[in-house]
């Protein structure tokens, strides 16, 4: 196994492989099912989520400005933190792809949310911008960091996600 980053890159490799033979391959659904909690002193929503070697419970909870009790991280912290752990990875495994060494990589993703849409008093944007940046320590060049740096904002799912428009399809069932 050769990691490079904390990055299993012989994995990747295979994937990689194994994706440009069978583009089927490269296909996967990500699901996340959830429940609001009615009972109070509680986060509102939550979630057992499971992953390849586990799983977790998720709760999130809005602001006391917003409804909630404040008492767990928000929706949009989710999303923000979603957004920092995707384009760190994305970032990461570029660079062990590319045999670029990091010994640190810490990242700040921010939003200025407007609440006047979610409360229904405006059409205004919800949010205006998403901003991720990476603090990087590395032996290689700025320019090599640059470099980097663009190519993960080209392939990182969260940052496509987030600037380009993705089809929604919801649905609500009622239940007697």
């Amino acid at each position: 196994m050769t990691k490079r980053n904390n990055v299993d890159v012989e994995a990747l490799t295979k994937t990689s492989a194994s994706i440009q033979q069978d583009p089927s391959k490269g296909r996967k659904t990500n699901r996340v099912e959830g429940a609001w909690n009615f009972g109070p002193g509680q986060p509102q929503f939550s979630s057992e989520v499971a992953f390849e070697a586990g799983k977790v419970v998720l709760q999130a909870d809005q602001p006391s400005a917003q409804g909630g009790g404040g008492i767990g991280p928000s929706p949009i912290q989710y999303c923000l933190f979603g957004l920092a752990s995707c384009f760190t990875a994305t970032f990461v495994t570029v660079a062990a792809t590319e045999g670029v060494e990091l010994t640190e990589v810490r990242a700040v993703a921010e939003s200025d949310m407007n609440m006047a849409r979610s409360l229904g008093l405006s059409d205004a944007p919800a949010v205006d911008e998403a901003r991720i940046s990476l603090t990087v320590r590395t032996s290689a060049s700025s320019e090599t960091v640059q470099r980097l740096a663009r190519l993960a904002e080209e392939r990182c799912p969260a940052v496509f996600c987030l600037t380009n428009p993705v089809r929604l399809v919801s649905s609500v069932a009622v239940e007697g």
